[in-house]
């Protein structure tokens, strides 16, 4: 497992009974996660005096109970380098998946070391976690995302960071109709990093089944990719998917061609109270 262990604005305090208990800089946060299946052995004093809870409802989605005033949002910063806006939404999210930070890090000293200029591309992007981090790096970037929303979330992160300046494209739109459109452009990236969903639906019906549509897509944004690529990066959140199988993939698009080197595995947080490591997704990474 690939586990982020160097945080200081967050940490996972405990987990149990279906929920994780973390502190995201001073505000203490209780929320669902189905990865969590082993029982809570005592409900502590800190897991009653969390600052908000997420309950789930019967119906679907849920809703915040807020047991302390908390700001409408506010900021976290990862290895002195990265800062963000975390905001509790109404889906349970907080706006930052902090398990990725083994993946910034990691692309951090890839771009630092390559020696040369590298063009990044960041689809389905979310609110920009990877995308400051190769910006930070010295990497000129493009970010992806079909949410207005999140793509302006992550453009005031960017600015929360202290890089503004930086060479950084922020592009509102379908994810597989941007990649097509940069492939009859001739546009072509140095590396690209993806976070597929698992099922999603275009504007005009089309359907996206990370299954069936996943190696297609691997394929199709191979011919963006320069002639000399430095990485490609798969992660995902998809339930019964096994990292072998992003490795599979990866072997046989990127390395058949490019050859490098294919690592995967889980992704996941350390437990304070327990010892214990929760696995939050799967990545596949090839480099050259």
């Amino acid at each position: 497992m690939f586990y982020a262990k160097d945080w200081a604005d967050y940490e996972l305090l405990d987990t149990g009974g279906g929920e994780k208990l973390e502190r995201w800089g001073s505000i203490v946060l209780r929320r669902p996660d189905p990865q969590i299946i082993w029982p809570l052995e005592k409900e502590t004093a800190q897991w009653r005096q969390a600052d908000a809870h997420y309950h789930r409802s019967s119906s679907g989605g849920g809703q915040w109970q807020q047991n302390a005033e908390l700001p409408e949002r506010w900021t976290i910063t990862y290895d002195q380098k990265l800062s963000f806006y975390i905001k509790p939404t109404s889906f349970k999210h907080t706006g930052l998946f902090p398990e990725q930070a083994v993946n910034w890090k990691w692309m951090i000293d890839k771009i630092q070391q390559a020696g040369r200029p590298i063009k990044v591309l960041n689809l389905f992007a979310y609110t920009g976690g990877a995308s400051l981090a190769c910006a930070y790096a010295g990497a000129e970037v493009c970010h992806v995302d079909a949410s207005k929303g999140v793509v302006q979330w992550a453009k005031e992160n960017l600015q929360l960071s202290g890089l503004g300046s930086r060479p950084v494209r922020f592009i509102t739109d379908d994810v597989f109709k941007f990649v097509q459109r940069e492939q009859r452009r001739g546009s072509k990236y140095d590396a690209i990093i993806m976070d597929p969903p698992s099922y999603g639906r275009g504007p005009n019906g089309e359907t996206w089944k990370l299954e069936d549509d996943l190696f297609p897509f691997i394929q199709t944004c191979k011919t963006i990719l320069t002639d000399n690529p430095l990485f490609l990066l798969i992660n995902s959140y998809t339930t019964g998917i096994s990292s072998t199988v992003l490795e599979n993939i990866l072997t046989m698009s990127m390395k058949a061609k490019h050859g490098g080197t294919i690592s995967s595995g889980e992704i996941g947080l350390p437990i304070t109270n327990s010892g214990l490591k929760l696995p939050c997704g799967i990545l596949g990474r090839w480099e050259a």
